[in-house]
């Protein structure tokens, strides 16, 4: 064979094995659908990993770690929940439910805030990007309310 020749067919190999060597779970930039960091917004700590799912079009977050402090309580219950989520653990429960698409934002949805207990109307919107998530929960209209920045953990 050729050096040419040879050179041909290690570089076709290559590209073969770099096509199928792609990772597959690669985060789709263009949806919320993944985890995030959610970042405290008076602190501006890390607060907790949240997972956003997508059901029929309609997308819903859970709860999968509390970034806590060693003297803080590990894996703290919803005491100021009301309902189904009165002393629920705080880990695994669905804080954000019911956003839909409408353009370039997700609305129409809720989101609790287990350390207050109370549940907010919510819309949220992809900025950076897809890289970073700016969450609002609010009362009544979006004005009266306020905005977290999420950062993709995918």
């Amino acid at each position: 064979m050729k050096p040419s020749a040879f050179a041909a067919s290690i570089a076709l190999a290559l590209t073969a094995y770099a096509t199928v060597a792609t990772p597959v779970h690669a985060a789709d930039l263009t949806s919320p659908v993944g985890t995030w960091q959610t970042i405290d917004d008076e602190t501006n700590k890390p607060k907790a990993l949240i997972r956003i799912t997508e059901t029929n079009g309609v997308l819903q977050g859970q709860i999968e770690k509390l970034y806590r402090e060693p003297g803080e309580e590990q894996n703290p219950l919803c005491v100021k929940c009301e309902g189904a989520k009165k002393d629920q653990p705080i880990t695994g429960m669905v804080i954000l439910s019911g956003l839909k698409k409408d353009g370039d934002e997700y609305t129409g949805g809720e989101i609790l805030d287990p350390a207050k207990g109370k549940t907010y109307k919510s819309k949220m919107h992809l900025t950076d990007g897809g890289k970073k998530l700016s969450v609002r929960g609010y009362i009544g209209t979006p004005m009266l309310g306020r905005s977290q920045t999420w950062v993709r953990q995918d």
